[in-house]
């Protein structure tokens, strides 16, 4: 690969994962990156570094470009082990570089590595000068560690803010604008599987951002593509996301055993359908988990429907309640429906996990007995209808 300059003396040093397919439960199915990035300067620096087994092909982008040895700074932004497992080899390599980190960042990589460093704590609104320029650093606790925090280069104004605005994604291009709107649907699955939580702090974040007037031209996040054409367009989809913004868009999600709830979910779609709402069907064992979590991102009801099986809710919708009660969504319709044979179960323990979260639960719910007859189809067709009117109310109700 040729060497990747994002403006003059400053370069992306990181590494291409092709092969992974899972990160904390998330499908990764087009792979990702870990960037790190490194600025020539009177001192030079090291912004981050890369998952431990991608070391020497971060070490081989620095050969390229400088004698390693030469590395005066390394700047830690997370201290998540996908950004700071080759710290330890490269100090090693290089000598006794200072490691620029915050307070938290500084504890963090004093737990998980052990090796003595040279530190430089710093804090929001900090700067250091490297010669030309003047790195600024801005906390970000719980963005999404508490270590978090953002490098910024004002004299070239690039933003340097680990995990905020990435995309597991791995291309041999990098930069946003080299692969198209394709981009932004792996950045809101980013979001929707990372960040979601989050929104509130990243509605501040932001604001305090905007706040000090600092000019963007270019993003460069801790995985995935670069944004160089339009940063201000990944902003304001996060702003968009953390605040809720949704579609009148309806998702239908659900397993089942015998095809019981199933007929019940596609009645439910097409009263949906008739009704003008963007729907989807989206079958528990045949969609993965994460990729249901992002087309959660823009839709305002969801429903949920599964068999009884030993008295509770199927396996799969255990699952993903778990998962998704993590993420906590919030600005969403849930309503419940399923099916079951001499006794039920399943909507009564989907109901207590949702209730536990405060989630905002439609009062009505649909069930039937062993295999739906006509009349319980229609009257599938017709829940469907009557959820469509609930999204519409609700909807109409949070733009006033």
């Amino acid at each position: 690969m040729e060497i990747v300059e994002l403006k003059k003396g400053i370069y992306w040093v990181g590494a291409i994962d092709w092969n992974i397919r899972d990160f904390h439960g998330y499908s990764t199915t087009t792979g990702t990156t870990y960037n790190a990035y490194l600025i020539l300067d009177e001192k030079n620096v090291l912004v981050d570094t890369v998952k431990a087994p991608f070391y020497l092909e971060m070490l081989g982008r620095i050969s390229e470009i400088i004698d390693p040895s030469k590395i005066d700074i390394i700047i830690s932004n997370h201290v998540e082990m996908d950004h700071s497992s080759s710290l330890s080899p490269i100090i090693e390599r290089i000598g006794n570089p200072v490691v620029v980190t915050s307070e938290r960042g500084k504890a963090g990589l004093g737990k998980h590595y052990r090796d003595p460093m040279n530190f430089k704590v710093v804090k929001t609104g900090e700067s250091l000068s490297i010669g030309q320029r003047n790195l600024s650093f801005v906390e970000a606790p719980m963005l999404h560690w508490p270590d978090s925090m953002f490098t910024y280069i004002p004299e070239d104004r690039v933003l340097l803010p680990n995990d905020a605005f990435g995309q597991h994604f791995a291309s041999c291009q990098r930069f946003e604008d080299e692969v198209g709107d394709e981009v932004m649907r792996h950045a809101a699955k980013y979001f929707a599987n990372i960040l979601w939580p989050l929104a509130p702090l990243i509605l501040k974040k932001i604001d305090e951002v905007a706040k000090m007037g600092i000019p963007i031209d270019i993003i460069g996040p801790s995985h995935g593509l670069i944004w160089r054409k339009n940063p201000g367009r990944i902003i304001q989809a996060y702003v968009d996301w953390s605040q809720g913004k949704a579609n009148r868009k309806a998702l239908v999600i659900y397993d089942t055993m015998w095809g019981s709830t199933e007929a019940l979910a596609k009645g439910i779609l097409k009263g949906l359908i008739e009704e003008g709402v963007e729907a989807k069907l989206l079958h528990l064992r045949s969609n993965h988990r994460s990729d249901i979590i992002e087309e959660m991102l823009e839709a305002k009801g969801v429903l949920l429907g599964s068999p009884t099986l030993n008295n509770g809710m199927f396996p799969t919708m255990g699952d993903f309640l778990t998962y998704m009660k993590g993420l906590r969504p919030k600005g969403k319709i849930f309503g419940l429906f399923g099916s079951y044979g001499w006794g039920g179960g399943a909507l009564k323990e989907m109901k207590k996990s949702l209730e536990q979260e405060k989630f905002d639960l439609w009062e009505q719910e649909l069930t039937a007995q062993y295999i739906p007859d006509p009349e319980e189809i229609k009257g599938a067709i017709q829940f469907g209808k009557e959820f469509a009117k609930k999204i519409e109310t609700n909807s109409t109700n949070d733009s006033k």
